[in-house]
């Protein structure tokens, strides 16, 4: 049988990946092609889908995307930038746009090709941003005039044609107070740090750099000490995106290199390490002057160890509101197209499940009562003994119905790729299960906003970093589905996880009181809540202003509270990670095949468990009580079973 002819854009897109390669002098830089790109993260460039009918206009700027990705690589110190980039919200956009025009420039000026790219980039960027001049003069988009006029400078490249006129109505200000400056920038574009020392004087010629008049330049701060220059690479690394274009902002985000899984790994080893405090029943050893506290569950207070700089950038958004309808259709379509094979097989777990619940809900009777509907299998003592009673019977109602089940899965960057996929397609198929069932089941998310920290440190660092400040980051928590959502509803919004971007750093501890506290808002008298993570948590921006077992510390004391004193059930899955050191009833799987059994496992035994109480409960309740005296007729029979079932009720 023939094989499939390769699409005429493959050819392309391998051209375009070797080349990419070699401008970022990176042969492992993986490219990787997707309707989220344009993206830069670490060693992995998402570039967008090339078009099915590819224009030269098309693959000029997919190329041009892809040069300044690569660019960035070979040609950016992040450090460097860091430590000379101004904090103040009017010169950070412009310094960083400065600082895009000179990367882009030492491409531009040594391959012909690449000038030609870029040029067709900033053209098709341009020409989606129609000039509104009552607009552009009530809030002057400067770090864009700036960064254009730069280029100019640099390159010779003229601005775009739908720039013109917004650099044109600025170009006699701008050049009047800092031209002599600009013209400096072509001497300087390939030495980052001289490049640095022109750019912030260029801020202060435009008065946009208030905290630079009296701040030493790049040189003096290369002599300073280590201590100095880490306090510096931690200020300067919070406000890369602030004011960037799209492109700028996602490039940025590489420089927060997603160090998630090693992260994880690092605090896992370190609580290994601490064996006499795995042994025991105590917290982990705790810094000086940190006292234990236990978690407040219902949200009335915090505790004294735990502390939370600000909750102003926190949100809990539903999954619809993060994209479009539009997207979510087309993400949930991939999940499904790359777990075809996988949804078989959970699908057979979950009906193993269903059977399990189904069995147990078997309606009972209680028998011989003075009303309800008539037993007819009784009837031939009435024929028999013409004098006895007639017999009655009732259905009782099934347990399982006043149930509701939590599932709530980690977001973070380190469950990228299968594992997050596996997670996204088993609480879908469980949440059908139980629906079928008549148990409702909510499913959650939990990450950040942000790498890094987010807004939360910027107003840290605006705020002079306070010491020992807690959690310093911004949550975004999920709701995928409601409790009360029919699962048809909900069943696109699971697609959202497959988002490139979504998944970043993980707060443990809050998002289990998020949803300890949404489902102790339930009336539901049985509560289960089941957590889906790969490992501790961890947030780069907390752990490096705090102790590093900060967040290890308060989840086990939030696990330790729900598990002593809440009527939740708590259950965790850990995916590659031993998680049965922070949870009393927890499974860890090494390969993420095995989740979707794990799952419904740990579910069946706990409806066992519950069918088993019951059990216990109904027969101690039907044992007479010794040493009863009177008659033991019908009427005392009736009495009986009367207090039976009103005590089971």
């Amino acid at each position: 049988m023939a094989k499939n002819p390769e699409s005429p854009i493959e050819p392309f897109k391998r051209a375009l990946a070797n080349a990419a390669r070699s401008l970022a002098e990176m042969p492992d830089l993986e490219i990787v092609f997707s309707g989220e790109g344009p993206q830069l993260t670490g060693k992995r460039a998402v570039l967008p889908h090339p078009p099915r009918d590819l224009t030269p206009a098309d693959a000029s700027r997919i190329r041009g995307l892809a040069d300044q990705m690569a660019l960035r690589i070979a040609h950016h110190d992040v450090t460097a930038h860091n430590k000379a980039r101004p904090a103040s919200a009017l010169g950070a956009p412009v310094y960083d746009a400065l600082e895009q025009a000179r990367i882009e420039a030492v491409g531009a000026n040594a391959l012909g090709g690449v000038k030609e790219n870029l040029r067709a980039v900033h053209e098709h960027a341009w020409a989606k941003k129609p000039l509104n001049q009552l607009e552009a003069l009530a809030n002057p988009p400067m770090a864009d005039v700036i960064g254009l006029l730069a280029r100019e400078r640099m390159t010779g490249e003229p601005p775009p044609a739908m720039a013109k006129a917004l650099v044109d109505l600025f170009r006699a200000e701008v050049e009047s107070k800092a031209g002599p400056d600009l013209d400096k920038l072509a001497d300087a574009f390939h030495d980052q740090k001289a490049y640095a020392r022109i750019a912030r004087t260029i801020l202060r010629d435009l008065s946009m750099g208030d905290d630079l008049s009296d701040a030493p330049d790049q040189a003096d701060e290369d002599e300073e000490g280590d201590e100095g220059e880490s306090e510096a690479s931690d200020d300067g690394d919070e406000g890369d995106g602030e004011g960037q274009s799209p492109q700028q902002a996602s490039m940025d985000d590489s420089e927060a290199t997603h160090r998630e899984s090693e992260d994880a790994d690092s605090q896992a080893m370190q609580a290994d390490d601490d064996s006499d405090a795995e042994d025991s029943d105590e917290p982990p050893e705790m810094g000086d002057g940190e006292q234990p506290a236990r978690p407040d569950l219902k949200g009335e207070g915090k505790q004294a160890t735990y502390k939370i700089f600000t909750t102003a950038h926190d949100e809990v958004v539903a999954a619809e509101e993060l994209c479009d309808a539009e997207e979510l259709t087309r993400l949930r379509a991939y999940l499904d197209q790359q777990l075809a094979s996988l949804s078989t097989v959970v699908s057979r777990l979950a009906n193993k499940l269903q059977r399990k619940l189904m069995a147990q809900q078997n309606r009972s009777w209680t028998f011989d009562l003075e009303e309800g509907i008539l037993d007819v299998a009784r009837l031939t003592r009435v024929i028999t003994d013409p004098t006895a009673s007639l017999a009655f019977k009732e259905e009782e109602d099934t347990e399982f119905r006043d149930t509701v089940v939590t599932i709530l899965i980690d977001n973070s960057g380190s469950m990228r790729g299968r594992p997050i996929m596996v997670a996204a397609v088993c609480a879908d198929i469980l949440a059908r299960t139980l629906e079928r069932c008549g148990v409702k089941t909510e499913i959650l998310g939990f990450t950040t906003r942000a790498w890094k920290g987010g807004t939360s440190r910027e107003d840290w660092l605006k705020a002079g970093k306070p010491a020992q400040p807690g959690r310093l980051n911004d949550l975004r928590h999920i709701i995928y589905k409601a409790a009360d959502a029919p699962w048809r509803r909900a069943r696109r919004n699971l697609g959202l996880m497959m988002r490139e971007g979504l998944l970043k750093e993980n707060i443990d501890g809050e998002a289990l009181m998020w949803a300890h506290q949404r489902l102790m808002g339930r009336s539901e008298q049985r509560r289960i809540l089941m957590v889906i993570s790969d490992g501790a948590p961890v947030d780069d921006s907390t752990l490096s202003v705090n102790s590093g077992h900060y967040l290890e510390r308060h989840l086990r004391e939030v696990i330790g509270e729900i598990e002593s004193k809440s009527p939740v059930q708590l259950i965790a899955i850990g995916i590659g990670h031993d998680v049965t050191r922070y949870y009393r009833r927890a499974v860890t799987i090494v390969d993420v095949e095995q989740l979707a059994g794990a799952i419904v496992d740990q579910l069946a035994e706990l409806f066992d468990e519950e069918v088993r109480r019951l059990t216990r409960k109904n027969a101690n309740l039907l044992q007479p009580p010794p040493n009863t005296q009177g008659p033991q007729g019908p009427a005392a029979r009736r009495s009986t079973f009367k207090e039976v079932r009103r005590a089971v009720a």
